[in-house]
Parts: structure tokens; C-alpha cells; sequence
């Protein structure tokens, strides 16, 4: 996979190229918040896969609250997206529209309009970024498909950005193995979110790493561009219906 200078450069090329990285399972190819830690106990993630095995692409929004309640923001049919593998164990699925746009080269928004969600972030790769990028280049294909190797850089992943524990395998809420390839990364340096009008603060790393199953999240502000693979999802075990969908957010 080509390695971009800027953030927004990678994002504009995923967009074009929309490629699809063959391999096992259901398979996804995109961009975005690996996590960002909030020191008053929120979290957040978000995810723009350009590219899908099951479906459309999409964008997804992931935010715990101070409480651990998890909700899932998606723009297409959730039984194509992430509460495909992660509904057991989220507390709300809401259908909306989500809005991206870059400001520069390393600046971007993320807007919701109809859940009042606005985000803004400034990227840049101080020199643990840059390390933990120069080993990604080194990693062979056909390691990112291997669950013992994926393991391993797990371990290596946690410490080397300073973002506590990572895992990069394991299984979801909904039971499927995962396996997550991260081919570049930026630290997120600055930036804002407002949730239902509240300020949710500075940015920083929680007592309690936020974990979903096996997939736990980055205690570090951290962007990547990659891919993820899931065992597919057996007959009758797509998560449930949605549970609030915004009327009029999005177009037929």
C-alpha cells in the first residue's frame, strides 16, 4: 500500500482509488480515529471505510459516554457497518447523516448535524508517530492477515505510541475474530467536540482503557488509514434493528 505525506492527501487518495485489500473474511479499507480519550471520561472513535466486502461505504461515529453507555452513529443500514460486529454490546444504534470536510493538509471536521455532534481535530506525527509509520513500512501483506503476527505488533504498537494497551486481533462483542491493519498513522495534536451542546474538553487519557470485547481502544489520540478484516457474520447473527434513526437525515 502507498504511503502519503498528509493526512488529507491519504483520505483524498483512499476516496479515488477506493481499493480493496484481498484477503479473509469480511473486509473493509478507510481511514480514521483509532480512538481519542477524553479527561472527563468521554471517548471517542470514527470510522470512514471507502470500501467494503457486504455493502456501500460509509462513515461511523463511536462515542462512550462518562457512564461506559456506548452509541453507534452510522449513515447506511446497521447490519452493514460497524454494529454488524459490535451491537451486544453498544447501548443506542442511531442512522444519520455524517459530514466530513478538511480545512488543510492535517486539519478536519466532523459534523452530525441532526445528533448535534461537532468535532474538530488538528493531526501531526511527532516522533513516536514516525517510528511506530517506519515500522509499519516493514511489515510484509501477508503478515496483516495473520492473527499470531497482528498479536505481535500489538505489543509493540501499545508502548511505542504511548497509547497503553492495543490490540490488534481478537474477537468483537458479536463473536467474530477481527484483525485490524493499521498501514500509517498520525497523532491527533489539537482540537474540539461538542456532543448535544455540552464541551466534552481536553483531550486525555482515561484511568480505564475503553474496550469493546477484545477491540480495546487506544488510550492516545491516534488516526490511522488501513484495513480490517472480520470472520463473516453466521445466518441470523446481524445485530438488531436499528433502535432510533434521525427522520429526513438521509436521502433515499
Amino acid at each position: 500500500m502507498r504511503f502519503y505525506a498528509t493526512p488529507r492527501a491519504t483520505a483524498e487518495a483512499l476516496e479515488r482509488l477506493r481499493p480493496l485489500t484481498p484477503g479473509r473474511g469480511e473486509r473493509f479499507t478507510g481511514y480514521g480515529i483509532m480512538g481519542l480519550p477524553f479527561r472527563g471520561g468521554d471517548y471517542l472513535a470514527f470510522r470512514r471505510f471507502v470500501a467494503s466486502s457486504i455493502g456501500p461505504a460509509y462513515y461511523s461515529l463511536w462515542h462512550q459516554d462518562r457512564d461506559g453507555r456506548w452509541t453507534f452513529y452510522v449513515d447506511v443500514e446497521p447490519g452493514l457497518s460497524c454494529p454488524r460486529y459490535f451491537r451486544a454490546a453498544l447501548d443506542r444504534v442511531e442512522v444519520t447523516e455524517i459530514v466530513v470536510s478538511w480545512g488543510s493538509a492535517s486539519e478536519l471536521a466532523i459534523s452530525l448535524p441532526a445528533a448535534r455532534i461537532e468535532v474538530s481535530l488538528r493531526l501531526a506525527t511527532p516522533p513516536r508517530a514516525r517510528l511506530m509509520n517506519s515500522v509499519l513500512r516493514l511489515v510484509p501483506e501477508r503478515a496483516w492477515e495473520s492473527s499470531r503476527a497482528l498479536a505481535l505488533m500489538s505489543a509493540v504498537a501499545g508502548p511505542v505510541l504511548g497509547a497503553g494497551e492495543v490490540r490488534l486481533t481478537g474477537h468483537t462483542p458479536n463473536g467474530q475474530q477481527f484483525g485490524v491493519a493499521p498501514r500509517q498513522l498520525w497523532r491527533i495534536v489539537a482540537g474540539a467536540a461538542v456532543i448535544h451542546g455540552r464541551e466534552l474538553g481536553p483531550f486525555g487519557a482515561l484511568p480505564r482503557q475503553p474496550r469493546l470485547a477484545d477491540f480495546v481502544q487506544p488510550n492516545a489520540g491516534i488516526f490511522a488509514f488501513g484495513s480490517v478484516w472480520f470472520d463473516p457474520v453466521e445466518p441470523g447473527g446481524a445485530p438488531a434493528a436499528t433502535d432510533r434513526a434521525h427522520a429526513g437525515a438521509l436521502s433515499a
